[in-house]
């Protein structure tokens, strides 16, 4: 895939540059709590800002569905963003039209503004190319710094990379770079490890996968209804029965196309899903009483996993173990992830994760850091996973 970078901007001192970001922000009682997603963006804002361009911020806040509300407004989130950028930002409420030429009159070169919340408009979910071409009058490029939301065919997301030259920002860049590293053209063997509490929310996830990796390790509730297709008991476990088909057919074509399915054959038990349960212990798979509930990976089917990272020089990783927020369940996630991230410092393993349940159990165990790459984006991140087509990240594609 080719996309024209910043790297190929010309002289953009006194143009506008209509910038496409994620600020659906985190909010309590009024104030952002996390500015992640202002922090990936500020190297593409200030790059554009120190190169003498007006830079108006699009983004949208919540779900608004194509009306004003005061809550939903991204006045909130100025003060965070001037926060990260360390400059001041002027805060426009509407999206095009004369407030927004005369905003663009108003700034110097290198100024930065951003403008309402884009889902005020009814047009920008239905990407309608009327709203975008009254935006994109107002820009000499764009450039789409959202990797989050390219997963969406909207207005600001789709609609206006083919109205203007149209970038992708260091955020996108360095993500797309990645995912190409993962997936696309990963060095082998590859592993994916894909989490979470149901199978059927990521069907189409391990579909594509099982025809991409060599190796692919199946954890959380998920893994209970794999084990259940396989004629397990697993107790109270969360486990989705009706989906033991499903499992079979996903299994049989790993088979088919070479790829070694993981699941675990010891596993952490309780009899409660509380911390540090009296009833807590460690047991065979196939040793899981009636009234017990898996919630965990063992210690050994652990050791053997870290064994097969051992053996990659890719891994994508999505979801957690088990159900790591609460302790002591959170042993098999923390020590698989040390092992990535100890892989991944001596070189021998490119690593990237992404989905926020990923990213908050990385953080957990200490190790964001020491991936190679970890995204913020769900939606967008679950989508690539499948193998889906990202219309904002299409729009980008040139030649």
């Amino acid at each position: 895939m080719k996309f024209r970078t910043l790297d190929d901007l010309g002289d953009v001192t006194g143009k506008v540059a209509l910038v496409r970001v994620d600020l659906n922000l985190p909010m309590h009682d009024g104030a952002v709590t996390e500015d992640s997603r202002v922090r990936a963006s500020a190297p593409t804002i200030l790059e554009l800002a120190d190169k003498g361009a007006k830079v108006l911020l699009l983004a949208h806040f919540g779900r608004p569905k194509g009306a004003r509300n005061s809550e939903q407004s991204l006045s909130m989130v100025v003060g965070a963003v001037e926060a990260v950028l360390g400059r001041e930002v002027m805060f426009v409420p509407e999206i095009a039209g004369d407030v927004v030429a005369q905003t663009i009159g108003i700034l110097g070169p290198g100024g930065i503004a951003i403008l309402e919340n884009t889902r005020f408009w009814p047009g920008e979910e239905k990407n309608d190319p009327a709203l975008a071409k009254a935006i994109a009058a107002h820009g000499d490029i764009y450039v789409n710094d959202a990797f989050s939301a390219a997963h969406r065919a909207h207005a600001t997301t789709e609609g206006l990379a083919h109205l203007l030259p149209a970038y992708a920002g260091r955020s996108m860049q360095a993500e797309l770079a990645a995912l190409a590293a993962a997936l696309d053209n990963p060095a082998k063997p590859v592993a994916a490890l894909v989490g979470g509490a149901k199978v059927s929310s990521k069907l189409d996830v391990l579909q594509n996968l099982v025809n991409k990796v060599d190796h692919l390790i199946i954890g959380g509730g998920m893994a209970n209804t794999f084990l259940a297709a396989r004629g397990v008991a697993v107790g109270k476990s969360l486990c989705e029965h009706d989906l033991a088909a499903t499992c079979e057919e996903i299994m049989t074509a790993a088979d088919k196309a070479g790829c070694t399915v993981h699941l675990p054959y010891d596993v952490v038990v309780a009899k409660e899903f509380a911390a540090n349960p009296p009833s807590l212990r460690t047991a065979n798979v196939h040793e899981v009483a009636a009234d017990e509930m898996i919630l965990d990976i063992g210690p050994a089917a652990v050791e053997s996993l870290g064994d097969v990272l051992k053996t990659c020089r890719t891994l994508v990783w999505n979801g957690p173990l088990g159900a790591f927020e609460t302790p002591p369940f959170d042993a098999a996630t923390v020590a698989l992830a040390r092992t990535a991230a100890a892989l991944t410092r001596e070189g021998s393993l490119v690593s990237v994760a992404g989905g926020g349940d990923t990213v908050a159990a990385l953080h957990h165990a200490g190790v964001a850091g020491d991936f190679s790459y970890i995204s913020t984006a769900g939606g967008a991140f679950l989508e690539w996973m499948e193998g889906r087509e990202l219309p904002g990240v299409k729009a980008l594609e040139v030649g």
